[in-house]
């Protein structure tokens, strides 16, 4: 105890704990959680833009099961993650854990990759809403390019990312709300006036699943429940985190899951089983809205085309705040400059962070009108595929820490949580990574020749190289920088135990140094 005491003396006497910069705590429950998680999957985006676009390019109608699959590969990844995020609270959440699992350098290598991955996913739909809000315009009458388009809801984010966490929960909570609602309508719509007269499950047949091109699918789909993970990256700013991020993750893969596979199956229903791959050729974005225009009164399809553009502004304040939220954690800890460790006084906002990710979306919004690239395919397509790309990574990397981090602290978890799911977790993730890594060209749509095919998959592993090869120079040059790797606000987690038990009383003070934490103020707190 006396060490502790010294320890709190020291940190008085500089002024402030490296580590003493916290977000703003107890603002968010379990629903603006859920709504941050599910609005970065964008389960409307993803019905209307990726699983038009697997039916039309794969020509496989196996793709509700396939969406169920990946939901039930993601779940069972989930039960190891939250079972972690139990021990660990932290906004760096993949760069935390695979520090923690891993080991320092590997967690810092995770962050080189994170902070590209979801800022290249936030800045790529920047792309996507410009041309969905100009087209939208120009049905009013309204002539407005992409980019002027993408530039308002640029200035929209730039705005709620440097306010209050809880304000952008409210924000996409009533988004959310109505998309889901509308796609529940269009869903009973289609399945209410089935192409061949009576409902079809022949789309929900199992025997699909042994299709060459079903490893394919479940790529291009595990993609659009990016942002489910996003739930720890707010666990600072959670209401009692421990239970909060637990639901919420697992709320958030099914409600996602459970949205994309039941859409899918309806416009095969709406379609015909038989119609509904040609259907999407020819109608591409627009096959929601005709399966369902000559059933619903026309304004219906009007909000149907407002929430989707709502939908990829939600996805967009998801991927700011998450983006945002790493900077802050890697600041805090000084692997960024210290600056981007500071929260605004009032909003408890990571403001460094939020100003740098708006910035950077601002010049590369920029820098495609100029180029005139194509929004859609270049800006949208590539940025997203490629930040996924990461993502996934990141998840595969967090599979194995989990299991690493269970092993050695075995007591923490159960068998089943702590070991059994997180080996087939990292068994499965390392399947569809590996197809992915192999058939990312074709799923850009590039060339057999083109460097881009492999371009990708090794800049991220120089990332990943450089992150580490920078922990492993802090470590000697800053060892007390070093000690603090992915640590957060907490000095000493659940399972550190720096002094033993006195001898007369061993639970009180198991549980006195299980739960030794260091305040924002940098006191400590029993």
């Amino acid at each position: 105890m006396e060490l502790n005491r010294e320890a709190a003396a020291k940190r008085g006497a500089s002024g402030s704990d490296i580590i003493s910069q916290a977000l703003a705590s107890n603002r968010l429950g379990v629903p603006s959680v859920v709504f941050f998680a599910v609005a970065g999957a964008a389960p409307l985006t993803v019905i209307i833009g990726a699983v038009t676009t697997v039916y039309a390019v794969v020509g496989n109608t196996a793709l509700p099961l396939v969406y169920l699959v990946v939901a039930a590969i993601l779940s069972i990844f989930t039960v190891g993650f939250v079972a972690m995020s139990r021990h660990i609270v932290n906004s760096g959440a993949f760069y935390s854990y695979i520090s923690h699992g891993l080991g320092r350098e590997l967690g810092v290598a995770a962050a080189f990759v994170a902070l590209p991955a979801y800022a290249l996913m936030q800045i790529g739909l920047f792309g996507l809403f410009g041309v969905v809000a100009s087209s939208i315009l120009a049905g009013m009458g309204l002539v407005v390019p992409w980019v002027i388009c993408a530039l308002v809801a640029w200035g929209l984010i730039a705005i709620l990312g440097m306010l209050w966490v809880d304000l952008s929960g409210k924000v996409l909570g009533v988004l959310l709300i109505a998309e889901i609602a509308v796609v529940l309508i269009y869903d009973l719509v289609m399945v209410a006036n089935p192409r061949d007269g009576e409902v079809s499950v022949a789309t929900l047949n199992p025997a699909q699943l042994l299709t060459p091109e079903v490893v394919a699918m479940m790529v291009i789909a595990i993609g659009g429940f990016a942002g489910f993970e996003a739930t720890v990256v707010l666990s600072e700013e959670a209401k009692d985190p421990k239970r909060t991020i637990s639901r919420a993750t697992h709320i958030s893969v099914l409600v996602a899951g459970l949205m994309c596979a039941v859409s899918a199956w309806a416009m095969s229903v709406g379609a015909g089983p038989g119609r509904i791959v040609a259907d999407a050729q020819r109608e591409e974005t627009n096959l929601v809205f005709s399966l369902v225009g000559p059933h619903v009164p026309d304004v219906m399809i009007t909000i149907g085309y407002l929430l989707f553009m709502t939908s990829i502004f939600a996805a967009l304040l998801a991927f700011h705040a998450a983006v945002s939220r790493y900077q802050f954690a890697l600041g805090r800890e000084r692997m960024l400059p210290s600056r981007w460790g500071y929260t605004h006084p009032r909003t408890g906002a990571p403001v460094v962070g939020s100003i740098t990710q708006s910035v950077l979306a601002f010049v590369a919004i920029l820098a495609y009108w100029f180029t005139g690239a194509d929004p859609l395919v270049e800006l949208f397509g590539y940025l997203t595929v490629v930040g996924g790309l990461g993502v996934l990574i990141l998840m595969w990397g967090t599979s194995a820490a989990v299991i690493a981090f269970f092993v050695q602290h075995p007591r923490l978890e159960n068998v089943w949580r702590g070991r059994v799911t997180p080996i087939i977790a990292f068994f499965l993730l390392s399947i569809i990574l590996f197809a992915t890594v192999v058939g990312l060209g074709d799923i850009l749509g590039l060339s057999p020749d083109s460097i881009f095919n492999w371009a990708f998959a090794a800049g991220y592993a120089v990332l990943a190289l450089l992150g580490a090869g920078w922990a492993a120079i802090v470590r000697f040059t800053k060892p007390d920088v070093y000690a603090v790797i992915g640590r957060g606000v907490e000095r000493r987690t659940v399972f550190e135990f720096p002094e033993p038990p006195r001898p007369h009383s061993h639970a009180m003070a198991f549980q006195s140094e299980q739960y030794s934490t260091t305040t924002s103020s940098g006191r400590e707190s029993r």
